[in-house]
């Protein structure tokens, strides 16, 4: 069969890749895609939130299966409107595509499911959401309640950064429409693990365990980025820990979703802290995550074609995963200066020195100028690679990082040190 696939990053080139190398699959096309994306897929120039644009080219290529990889466009009901048209889609409906699109929802969902999570509370006023502040001290959370490609997270280690952040968010558009209302929540201290499920009604299959690294700086310090990089399994997601996510945290609130009449195709990705009190959820997202993606498709054995379309056509039940025993491990090479300004349009040469038999790397920010590959993004490259464990894994992406050739380039040099 055909696939679109909806993206431009990272995961996009994953899941083009994987699908790619799919027995089920004929063709993949992309849209956008980027300079990495288009050696395994046809890229069509139509951005990954042009709906309508996207609708008009999915009734022209008339494809077998359409995956809508960012949160944006599902958000926006892209996937709604193609299901309209008569395709079969990997990807939630927009109402359900809220568990991303607003925290406050979210939250209040896991209130109603019984799902653990942090106290909390939504506000949309700054002189009540300082007075929060002031009542529940420091270290205290503050999210902007809509989406903010993963940079609207601020953990405050005392109430002065707090109230700024309010500020920023409420009062000074820092994060546009996404921050009008935000959610104050109890810091938690832990172990943070992201547990992916691919979902159809009632079925629900999890994917192996991963863990993120969403700080900027070496040891998890600085701001939060989108992701720098990634590992998969994740040793402290052990597999009573596992368990106790799918009971305790997915099925509550899928089904929680269709005691609304919101049924759930696609990918739920939960956020998860390992406190010493227990599970807490810490946010869900209706897509895969990026980076954990990138080493997830790495380890996946099984088709990807067949399973994303057993799950559109509500037939997920009749399949099963089957993983690489190996670790894999993604280290996100970015714009210097992300997550703020930074060059665009640098050339980028000797990736091929990066790759073998065992290490990938998955484009995000890249196209081509002038006969040069150039980055146009903050997150530009994922160099993904295998290993006997996440150590050998960890060793193989790194081994062959000093031989490339870009002068702006900016990458963590401690990704999977907690597994280590």
């Amino acid at each position: 069969m055909k696939v679109l696939v909806i993206g431009s990053g990272g995961r996009e080139h994953a899941l083009c890749w994987k699908l790619y190398h799919s027995d089920s699959v004929s063709e993949v096309v992309c849209a956008p895609g980027n300079a990495g994306i288009k050696a395994v897929a046809r890229c069509v120039d139509i951005g990954a939130e042009d709906v309508p644009a996207l609708c008009a080219l999915a009734a022209e290529e008339k494809p077998g299966l359409v995956v809508v990889g960012p949160e944006v466009p599902l958000v926006n009901g892209l996937a709604d409107l193609l299901r309209q048209q008569g395709l079969d889609v990997f990807g939630p409906s927009a109402a359900a595509a809220e568990l991303e699109g607003s925290k406050a929802f979210s939250k209040e969902l896991m209130d109603e499911a019984g799902v653990p999570t942090a106290k909390f509370e939504v506000h949309t006023d700054v002189v009540k959401a300082e007075a929060l502040i002031a009542q529940w001290g420091a270290p205290i959370v503050v999210k902007a309640s809509g989406l903010a490609a993963g940079k609207g997270v601020i953990v405050a280690d005392d109430e002065a950064t707090a109230v700024e952040a309010v500020r920023d968010m409420l009062a000074g558009n820092s994060f546009g429409e996404a921050g009008h209302e935000v959610v104050i929540e109890e810091f938690l201290a832990g172990e943070e693990a992201s547990c992916l499920f691919i979902v159809s009604g009632d079925t629900i299959l999890p994917l192996a365990s991963s863990q993120d690294h969403k700080a900027l700086l070496d040891a998890d310090l600085g701001p939060n980025t989108g992701g720098m990089g990634a590992y998969s399994p994740a040793p402290c997601v052990t597999d009573a820990v596992a368990e106790e996510v799918l009971e305790t945290v997915a099925r509550p609130i899928i089904a929680a979703l269709k005691k609304r009449e919101i049924p759930f195709i696609g990918t739920l990705y939960a956020g998860m802290m390992l406190t010493e009190k227990g599970l807490r959820t810490l946010e869900f997202n209706v897509r895969f995550g990026d980076p954990e993606c990138q080493p997830l498709m790495m380890r996946l054995r099984s088709d990807l074609g067949d399973v994303l379309l057993a799950a559109a056509q509500g037939e997920l039940d009749t399949v099963s995963l089957e993983w690489d025993t190996r670790a894999a491990l993604c280290v996100v090479i970015a714009s210097e200066g992300y997550p703020n300004s930074y060059e665009k349009n640098q050339p980028i040469r000797a990736l091929d020195k990066l790759e073998n038999d065992r290490v990938m790397v998955f484009h995000a920010g890249t196209t081509m100028l002038n006969g040069d590959l150039v980055n146009v993004g903050g997150r530009v490259l994922g160099v993904t690679a295998l290993g006997d464990s996440v150590v050998e894994a960890q060793q193989a992406a790194y081994e062959n990082l000093d031989q490339l050739d870009w002068q702006g380039a900016y990458y963590r040099k401690d990704i999977g040190y907690r597994a280590i």
